[in-house]
């Protein structure tokens, strides 16, 4: 077995989820879609050289080019390619929808599942289905990791009805360390607030970078696109992840059952078989709507199901990556 097929057995969200390494994860995730550094749309001093600029008071004299300036008697600054490139944010909603596990296997998400005729046995619950913030995390986990891998500077925040942790942006192996603590400790707590802390984290952000924004988006909706483009009006690229459960996107099958939403505690009796075509519609209506509407705010969306494997989810964002640079 070569070591490109080895690692690859561990990118199973089932697999993943019995490992409580969280930089080992980061790392298995990342193994192998590396194929080495991205070049910087900006410039600073680094490694690779870029080109010229007029020397200005303050600049390094160390950074002088001397034969140009032998050949014209003008003092010009060399200018190189930056490896600290790019201030990447990363948004991660930690509300209790956010513990959504269709397994059944626990109380715990948007909505749990309380049968009333029939109980499933533990064995039979969907093989490879995780929470969707346990997904998150990983996701988390894997773009830190890879970003700082690339010299890039990553902050992480934690929110739901506010922002409950900030980590300022760092390219620093230390900084990772304390982003992996986080994700490591944290549980999924309270309502929703993404518009809301949205909006708070870009009148903090003073300099441009990529902002990634990691959640289910069960919000208002307008509320939602009305703070992404806040992001994009100060001249932010922006991804976000909307990160469902297969169960969310089709509802269930089989008996009537109680649903309760563990952020609200509301009950309702379901009897899915009546209502299952109306959800579904509902559903791709709301997904749709997030499509649609960052589509037209050059915002770029990724739809993942927690039953997608992790190299998946890698291969989008490093193909956005790719854009950027």
């Amino acid at each position: 077995m070569n070591s490109k097929t080895d690692y690859r057995k561990y990118l199973i969200p089932s697999v993943l989820s019995r490992l409580s390494n969280m930089e080992l994860i980061a790392k298995l995730v990342v193994e192998g879609f590396m194929t080495g550094l991205h070049k910087s749309p900006y410039h600073g001093f680094s490694v690779e050289f870029a080109e010229h600029r007029q020397y200005m008071p303050g600049d390094d004299l160390r950074h002088l080019d001397w034969k140009v300036f032998a050949r014209t008697d003008r003092h010009y600054i060399k200018q190189y390619e930056e490896e600290t490139n790019l201030k990447s944010y990363i948004l991660l909603d930690i509300s209790k929808s956010m513990s959504y596990n269709s397994s059944g296997k626990s109380e715990t998400g948007n909505v749990f599942l309380r049968k009333i005729m029939q109980k499933k046995k533990a064995d039979e619950s969907p093989a490879g289905h995780i929470s969707k913030f346990e997904y998150a995390s990983y996701l988390t986990a894997s773009l830190t990791y890879l970003m700082i891998l690339q010299h890039d500077a990553v902050s992480l925040t934690l929110y739901d009805t506010a922002i409950r942790k900030y980590l300022p942006p760092h390219s620093t192996n230390t900084n990772l360390k304390h982003i992996l603590k986080e994700l490591s400790s944290v549980k999924p707590n309270y309502e929703t607030g993404t518009a809301v802390c949205l909006n708070e984290i870009a009148d903090k952000i003073r300099s441009r970078g990529l902002i990634i924004v990691i959640s289910d988006f069960f919000d208002k909706q307008n509320e939602v696109i009305n703070a992404l483009r806040h992001f994009r009006y100060d001249k932010n690229e922006v991804i976000i992840f909307q990160i469902l459960d297969p169960m969310e996107m089709t509802f269930f099958d089989g008996n009537p059952m109680t649903i309760v939403d563990l952020e609200t505690r509301e009950e309702m009796y379901s009897q899915p078989f009546s209502v299952q075509k109306s959800y579904r519609e509902a559903m791709k209506e709301f997904i749709n709507y997030y499509k649609t509407e960052c589509r037209k705010n050059n915002i770029d969306y990724v739809l993942l199901s927690t039953d997608t494997p992790f190299d998946i989810s890698l291969l989008k964002y490093l193909n956005k990556r790719e854009k950027l640079t």
